[in-house]
């Protein structure tokens, strides 16, 4: 296996400042501002999310303070460690260099990986956890060494503690396993001391769902009815085929998990995956919910396509070109790594009315650091008995984030807003005698305030049209009991 590192450590420094370079770039996303303030309320869960990526945030904060390069290095690392793991899986299926190479490119040349091991959000770490444990797995069928199991059982748990749509993952390794030498692995005990370590560890935030009164389930009713049910069934299907070469070898992977006499005794992989496509194309999933499957397909993949071109190894380099070279050209649309004055001409995009729309991702980059600058003109402005009587009021996460992380350097005190774990931290001064409030329509701020001023209407160049043209609003004399209010929102915290 060592004489292969130098190759692997090649692709990976590859990768690695791919990320880094892309890292820079434009500012925070809504997402990473909610995922940093959670940070400063560490808990066992929050209404969104289990507790890992706040815990993650707490280190990059404790490490670089709120530093985009220092929080964006975390799953950048997680993006790094999955190519590494996808040619250790290569070569522990018998794969020699060629198919160490060959597996590296194909994350290389994922599209979707780039965004996912930019942002600050748990799918890169949860698709770690998910390629980790298929590692992890094939080492216990190659050596039958049970710490495997106990090592699997760990990444589950804190895979758990990551994402829950590891679930789908476990449930499709539990039914793979029933292909692994007939099922025996379910007469060792050992199978069932790694799943109970992995219930431990998931066990706290279990407790605090219940304490809570389940806000998962809450959240998936929410996500539902205002996203997976607008999307087309095919749609999960059709996103698949929308990167033709690295499919084709990842089903090349599939089959011969399935088939082929060399990789037979994975054929445990190759249902499991079945499985978990099946289950989230049943449960109307988004479509990168799968792509965490795909390292152990293109392991798979790597070494099958490499075992065929045996005698004509230079193909198995021009199967690589092909692969890599069409995604070169679109990495700048996956990750910022252009200024964003290159990446308007890059992508031929026209000023109209002022604006230039941007993809959802960057677009959702740009905007807070003027709404919070803002914030501070208008908090600047009171007087100093009126500050420390004022109540800065968000409506949703992404600008209560801002004025939350992005707001420190101004020390503006800190936001609330109903939307999401933001609703959890409650609604400070009830008895405040100025409210700031940022993004709320007019109709919501009439209903709680006598007396409100527009102070202006905020536009940005290139931030999402949801940030775009939102009031900025000084409200006073509340004519509603503020607790009341707060409490009867509870409901609507995910719309």
């Amino acid at each position: 296996m060592k004489k292969y590192l130098p190759l692997i450590l090649v692709l990976s420094s590859i990768k690695f400042v791919i990320q880094w370079l892309g890292n820079r770039n434009y500012g925070f996303h809504r997402d990473e501002l909610l995922h940093l303030s959670v940070s400063e309320h560490l808990d066992w869960g929050f209404m969104e999310f289990p507790p890992m990526i706040g815990l993650i945030g707490k280190v990059s904060y404790l490490l670089f303070d709120y530093s985009l390069l220092g929080m964006r290095l975390f799953p950048t690392l997680a993006g790094v460690g999955i190519l590494i793991l996808c040619g250790l899986m290569a070569i522990e299926m018998g794969g020699k260099s060629k198919a160490v190479l060959l597996s590296g490119v194909c994350i290389l040349a994922f599209l979707p990986f780039y965004r996912n091991h930019t942002l600050f959000q748990p799918v890169a770490f949860d698709q770690f956890f998910w390629t980790l444990g298929f590692f992890f797995l094939i080492r216990f069928i190659n050596s039958t060494n049970r710490k495997y199991l106990m090592l699997l059982g760990i990444t589950l748990g804190l895979g758990l503690l990551t994402k829950y749509t590891i679930l789908v993952w476990a449930f499709g390794v539990f039914t793979g396993l029933f292909f692994y030498k007939k099922g025996l692995l379910f007469k060792d005990k050992w199978l069932y001391i790694s799943a109970s370590v992995s219930l431990i560890i998931f066990l706290p935030n279990l407790v605090w769902q219940m304490l809570n009164d389940f806000p998962l389930l809450k959240h998936l009713e929410a996500l539902k009815a205002y996203q997976l049910d607008d999307i087309n069934p095919l749609e999960f299907g059709l996103a698949q085929l929308d990167y033709p070469f690295t499919l084709a070898v990842s089903v090349i992977g599939l089959i011969a998990f399935l088939i082929d006499k060399n990789l037979k005794k994975y054929r445990a992989f190759g249902v499991a995956v079945l499985v978990i496509f099946s289950t989230m194309w049943i449960l109307n999933a988004k479509a990168y919910y799968v792509f965490a499957i795909y390292p152990v397909l293109f392991a798979g993949g790597a070494v099958k396509i490499s075992d065929l071109f045996i005698r004509k190894p230079f193909l198995v380099y021009l199967v690589s070109a092909v692969v890599l070279l069409p995604s070169v050209y679109y990495i700048p649309s996956a990750t910022p790594i252009l200024p964003i004055d290159d990446f308007v001409k890059y992508k031929n995009l026209e000023e109209e009315n002022g604006r230039i729309e941007l993809t959802g991702d960057y677009a959702d980059m740009f905007g807070w650091e003027e709404q919070v600058w803002l914030v501070d003109s208008v908090y600047g402005s009171l007087s100093p008995k009126e500050r420390e009587n004022c109540v800065i009021w968000a409506e949703n996460y992404g600008e209560a984030g801002a004025v939350k992380i992005l707001g420190k350097k101004y020390k503006l005190p800190n936001p609330i807003s109903r939307h999401g774990s933001f609703w959890t931290w409650g609604y400070g001064n009830k008895n405040a005698e100025v409210w700031i409030s940022l993004g709320n329509e007019q109709s919501s701020v009439v209903q709680v305030f006598d007396e409100i001023e527009l102070v202006k209407i905020i536009t940005h160049k290139y931030a999402i049209g949801e940030e775009n043209g939102i009031p900025l609003y000084i409200c006073r004399k509340p004519k509603i009991a503020i607790d009341h209010w707060w409490a009867a929102y509870e409901k609507h915290i995910f719309e």
